[in-house]
């Protein structure tokens, strides 16, 4: 079905102000930013606040199935539906509230439209402002909407509408599976279950190799080089750089991978941990190679054991940085870890690998 475009300003109705004046008295209702999960595109904590005490940015009457756009940062795409619970409730003037001609626009069909990556993408493209880009109202309204006929957007709005209820239910067991590692963990830490001591990594570990220093000059194939921002949730990403062969033995003086060894990110971002499948790789700077001592320390365990709260908590206490945090090897070795015997280890590392296995399956 083809169908046009129109400009949201065209679609919508502006907001009635508040004056606080008026309810001195009294409490109010206060949608800000920070009210808004940005993830979750919600409002989950409006504030109860003294009209004697509201602060100047608190002016937008709200109605039910109003919009939320915040003006501020557009590449999180802050954005809410109002509930009918939050009528009367007042918007900071960081939003745009957008309140949708029914007559014409769907608010549901609005609201997934305002997450679209056409909606963000534009946003993004013409906001100003270096270190705190924003749009205005007017850049919002003026933006273009894709418009097709009252019924099919409906039709759509229901679509995206289950297709989030089930990214919901998703995003919660994918929280109970990981509070379900974390108390494995904590449990298997205790001294009286398991009679389980803590070691420093440079205890348990026979190799801990830094990579640094300038990466060697890229080619179009060869050897593939692992980066930091190639380590994310626990996977190493397909490689899409290379260095020639001859450079990669005077690149990887300082030690050869093996399958199995662990691979940890100093910066940038700092603890993404994956393990090493394919050895034959180039491990670029701002990663460390961790090899377990054999008979002390499963390989498999270490990878885990430093995403857990408790050693991810050690790790940051010992970043350094004022832009972006890192942490130096003489640092990483001082970390400890908890060392059950290493049969519970490998038990510990099985459940955490199905785990991870299911997490992924929900995310996908």
């Amino acid at each position: 079905m083809t169908h046009g475009t129109a400009r949201i300003s065209d679609l919508v109705f502006p907001a009635s102000n508040w004056n606080s004046s008026a309810s001195a008295d009294k409490n109010f209702v206060y949608v800000d930013i920070s009210s808004v999960d940005a993830s979750q595109k919600m409002i989950v904590e409006p504030k109860s606040v003294p009209c004697s005490s509201a602060p100047s940015r608190a002016r937008q009457l709200l109605k039910p199935a109003d919009v939320l756009v915040s003006t501020v940062r557009p590449n999180l795409n802050c954005v809410a539906y109002v509930p009918g619970e939050l009528e009367g409730a007042i918007a900071s003037t960081g939003f745009c509230v957008l309140r949708p001609d029914e007559q014409a626009l769907n608010s549901r069909y609005l609201f997934h439209w305002v997450q679209s990556k056409a909606f963000i993408g534009d946003m993004v493209s013409k906001a100003t402002g270096a270190s705190y880009p924003a749009v205005s109202d007017s850049i919002i309204l003026a933006s273009k909407i894709s418009l097709p006929p009252l019924e099919e957007q409906r039709r759509i709005a229901a679509i995206l509408d289950r297709a989030g209820s089930l990214q919901s239910l998703s995003q919660s067991a994918i929280a109970k599976l990981h509070q379900t590692l974390e108390s494995s963990f904590r449990h298997l830490s205790s001294i009286t279950a398991y009679n389980c001591a803590s070691k420093r990594l440079e205890e348990v570990v026979e190799a801990i190799i830094d990579y640094r220093g300038k990466s060697p000059e890229k080619t179009a194939e060869g050897v593939p080089l692992i980066t930091a921002r190639l380590i994310k949730e626990g996977r190493i990403l397909e490689a899409t750089e290379f260095i020639a062969p001859e450079s990669y033995s005077e690149w990887m003086r300082r030690g050869m991978p093996k399958r199995g060894d662990v691979v940890f990110t100093t910066e940038a971002p700092l603890g993404q941990v994956a393990q090493i499948d394919n050895p034959d790789v180039a491990l670029a700077q701002r990663l460390v190679l961790l090899r377990g001592k054999s008979k002390e320390l499963d390989n498999t365990y270490l990878r885990f054991a430093l995403r857990m709260n408790s050693v991810a908590e050690q790790i940051r206490k010992r970043a350094t940085g004022s832009t972006v945090l890192g942490i130096r090897q003489k640092e990483l070795r001082q970390i400890e870890i908890p060392l059950p015997a290493l049969e519970v280890q490998k038990d510990f590392a099985r459940l955490a690998l199905a785990i991870e296995s299911e997490i992924q399956r929900l995310r996908h």
